[in-house]
């Protein structure tokens, strides 16, 4: 199974209701045993490039691509540029904090969230401005337009000017009872601000947050407040104005992010984000299972039941393949055409921590020991 999933709920009044459905369902039975991995087949050899440290790392974190660069962060506050390409250290900083959220870039200004509330901004590893908070926040803050976009785990959507940090507006939803520990959904899509609401997604206007279009993904259904939970997870593929993505442990869906509608939507039982091509929709269920699903239609195209239990990462499609990490820090190259297993490449022995990322031809994963590693097919 993956990672237990940490709920926060508005955010104080109902945590004991939190801890104990989720102390319940650990309860409930034996943990189930990882699949055994099969045989390495060599249509796909992959081989490691380069790797840099930046020490710890774990969820909600992300690693963010930039051109021909990723950014990344560990969970104490260390946030490095590399260059895809070689490995290269851009530039290094250290804030000497942990952090519950990044990161998030346009190139020049790179953003992160501590555990204390403050939003940082930095410029070539030096820190600008920062910028007191009144909620938790999980996901990255995007950084677009001259601005940064905050999206905190109460539902509240903000902007701020990208150069002082000066608030612009402020948008505050209704906050359900429990909300998903983890990173959601916010991205730009043309000149339209994206947001994960619950179940549904929003496109806002950047300039003041107003609301443009209103999209359902999944409904939540259930008898109490933890089965009813629909949070939208990070992890978003996007074909031009096509964007899929997952509702917890409800749905996989495509949502025409122009028009606001709703494309198609499939019951799926998953608790991380989804990759994609032009053709199709990948994404990893939460008992280790991976499935493709058709991008027009969602029709599923194929299922891979090899990796049972394996606590898999998100998949990204890189190298033609579709690839997932795993709790053993291997990374798994299935065909996206049957799902059959291409090959195989170990990290360090620990798990892969963050959704790897493909950009300028090198595959970029990150494990919990805090080892950034860039993998190229041979």
């Amino acid at each position: 199974m993956r990672k237990m999933q940490r709920f926060f709920p508005d955010f104080k009044a109902a945590l004991g209701l939190a801890l104990v459905a989720s102390l319940c369902a650990c309860a409930s039975g034996d943990k189930p045993k990882p699949s055994s991995l099969e045989a390495k087949p060599s249509l796909l050899n992959v081989k490691e490039e380069w790797r840099v440290n930046i020490g710890p790392a774990a969820l909600p974190l992300e690693a963010h691509i930039v051109g021909n660069q990723v950014i990344v962060a560990s969970s104490q506050g260390s946030i490095a540029a590399l260059e895809a390409r070689s490995g290269k250290v851009l530039w290094r900083a250290n804030l000497a904090t942990e952090l519950s959220a990044g990161v998030g870039s346009d190139g020049e200004t790179a953003a992160v969230v501590t555990r204390e509330n403050e939003l940082i901004a930095l410029r070539a590893g030096k820190e600008v401005w920062r910028q007191r908070i009144q909620s938790l926040t999980l996901t990255p803050p995007l950084v677009a337009g001259g601005r940064v976009f905050l999206q905190s785990a109460d539902r509240t959507v903000a902007a701020f000017d990208g150069a002082s940090g000066r608030s612009l507006w402020v948008q505050k939803r209704r906050s359900d009872a429990l909300v998903l520990g983890q990173s959601g959904v916010l991205l730009a899509v043309g000149d339209t601000l994206v947001s994960g609401q619950s179940g549904r997604l929003l496109g806002l206007n950047p300039l003041n947050g107003s609301t443009r279009w209103d999209a359902a993904v999944a409904t939540g259904r259930g008898v109490n407040e933890v089965e009813r939970l629909v949070d939208l997870v990070s992890g978003a593929s996007r074909v031009g104005d096509n964007l899929c993505l997952r509702a917890f442990q409800s749905a996989v869906a495509c949502v025409d992010a122009q028009f606001g509608r709703t494309v198609w939507a499939k019951s799926a039982s998953g608790s991380s984000g989804v990759g994609g091509n032009a053709s199709a929709v990948f994404g990893s269920e939460s008992d280790g299972k991976v499935i493709a699903w058709r991008r027009t239609d969602g029709e599923k195209l194929w299922t891979n039941e090899k990796l049972r239990f394996r606590s898999l990462s998100d998949p990204v499609f890189a190298a033609e393949a579709v690839v997932v990490g795993d709790f053993e820090g291997f990374l798994h190259f299935l065909s996206p055409q049957d799902g059959v297993l291409l090959g195989r490449v170990a990290s360090d022995g620990s798990a892969i921590a963050l959704a790897p990322v493909w950009v300028d031809g090198t595959l970029v994963a990150v494990t919990t020991r805090g080892a950034v590693i860039g993998f190229r097919p041979e």
